[in-house]
């Protein structure tokens, strides 16, 4: 560009190098590193692409991995800083649910132990607001500890209790649970005596953990702040109409069936679930 306006000797003697090098360097073929490079550039563009700019070196190299190229983390986090790519960071979250001080909570089954050895052994539970121009769209989600992925959620501009024991009835109907554990904060929607009697008819076992410790329901954190990180940060909804197709498309279309989780080996939680079904893992006795 800048030929147009200066001679090359100029240049090179202002930079401090040599017309011929400059020549040699133009001419010079690059080498089989360089035009690998460029190649993977390309590929790990594509993957932060699919990924709605979401995933960062470790996500995209577990990505090249299962896609069988031989490729160290360190060259991809490399050629993503030359790219400018990063992945998303996440937010505080607000907490949405309050605790009603007449009710018994339930106990504390997992005393932050939150690892299953098997799907439908634990459930998280947690409610979320997302926020539009015309008001609130309350989100409340069940998510399986062992594969992460959400089992049931229901959507609703209220947060009465029905909102709860909804999302608590779809993980019931798609998974058919028997004995799972049901952990929670001490909200007013989860020590309902609604709730608790669809708990008693369902089978499911309600635990709580302790009031305003954000780490006893830890994981359920977790994935609002995915949410509010990878969706509602880049998206401004004008009513809750516009949000709920949105957030659908992010549970279903994205999170459970191609969101890559650390804390399972980089896989989906639909994958990983494949993969723990193919191991035959026994039941407990």
């Amino acid at each position: 560009m800048n030929r147009a306006f200066h001679r090359v000797a100029t240049m090179c003697r202002v930079l401090g190098v040599s017309p011929s090098g400059y020549y040699a360097w133009r001419t010079r073929v690059r080498s089989p590193r360089q035009r690998g490079d460029q190649e993977l550039t390309a590929h790990i563009e594509a993957i932060h692409e699919r990924s709605r700019g979401t995933y960062g070196a470790p996500r995209v190299h577990a990505k090249l991995r299962d896609e069988g190229r031989c490729v160290g983390r360190k060259r991809v986090a490399r050629l993503m800083r030359r790219r400018g790519l990063v992945g998303e960071t996440r937010r505080r979250w607000t907490v949405t649910t309050r605790r009603a001080g007449e009710r018994r909570p339930a106990p504390d089954l997992l005393e932050r132990e939150f690892a299953a050895e098997r799907p439908d052994e634990v459930y998280v539970a947690d409610i979320t607001y997302v926020p539009t121009w015309a008001g609130f769209l309350y989100l409340a989600a069940v998510l399986d500890a062992c594969t992460r992925r959400v089992v049931g959620w229901a959507m609703a501009t209220h947060l009465r209790t029905e909102l709860v024991v909804a999302a608590l009835e779809m993980a019931i109907v798609q998974r058919r649970p028997e004995g799972v554990i049901h952990h929670s904060d001490q909200g007013c929607q989860y020590t309902s005596l609604a709730f608790g009697e669809r708990c008693r008819t369902a089978g499911v076992r309600p635990s709580m953990g302790s009031v305003g410790d954000c780490y006893d329901n830890a994981m359920a954190e977790s994935f609002f702040a995915t949410l509010e990180c990878e969706l509602l940060a880049h998206h401004r909804f004008r009513d809750p109409g516009e949000a709920r197709p949105a957030i659908f498309e992010f549970i279903e279309g994205w999170y459970n069936s191609h969101r890559r989780h650390s804390a399972i080996g980089y896989h989906s939680p639909l994958n990983y679930e494949r993969r723990l079904n193919n191991r035959k893992i026994p039941p407990k006795v």
